[in-house]
């Protein structure tokens, strides 16, 4: 009878957990994917290991990013998002370049929101340090980045040869 009574109150909760979690799995699910193709000699630059959209390579492309919330948890990836630098093209919410001592930042696509938040400002966290970075631009792939300028880097204490890829925290700035 125990068994019984435990099975009845455990297996509805289990069910109801089961289905939140693969409706939320849903909610960001990749969009498409985007061919990579080959870009003419000199419009590569992989100063910061960035591998300019391999010839052949399927990337996945998405719409959505995890939800924010005060404390969002992202991967930070290095930019150049100076003129000739590895982010190609001028940043999408202004049409300019920024230098690489300026700190700011592209969001996943979700994140940035159809430009709501261009030109707005994300606290970044990590290291037991934050910095506070302008949002400039969009990232669609993948759906959980914070690309950011060298000096985001240098702002957390990340010693240089530790630059490319590190778990932080973003919230928006009040």
């Amino acid at each position: 009878m125990k068994k019984q009574v435990i099975f009845s109150t455990v297996f509805p909760l289990l069910c109801i957990l089961i289905i939140f979690l693969s409706v939320e799995a849903q909610t960001c699910s990749p969009s498409g994917k985007i061919k990579g193709k080959t870009l003419p000699p000199g419009q590569c630059n992989q100063e910061n290991g960035s591998d300019c959209c391999k010839d052949g390579k399927w990337y996945m492309k998405y719409k959505c990013s995890p939800l924010v919330s005060s404390q969002t948890k992202a991967t930070l990836t290095l930019n150049s998002f100076e003129r000739d630098g590895d982010g190609g093209a001028p940043s999408e919410c202004d049409n300019q370049y920024h230098s690489d001592d300026d700190p700011v930042v592209a969001l996943s696509t979700g994140w940035y929101n159809n430009e709501k938040r261009c030109l707005n400002y994300i606290n970044i966290h990590s290291n037991g340090k934050s910095v506070r970075a302008k949002v400039v631009d969009e990232s669609p792939c993948p759906n959980n980045i914070a690309d950011a300028s060298k000096v985001v880097w240098k702002a957390l204490g990340v010693p240089e040869n530790d630059w490319g890829g590190m778990d932080i925290y973003w919230s928006d700035t009040d």
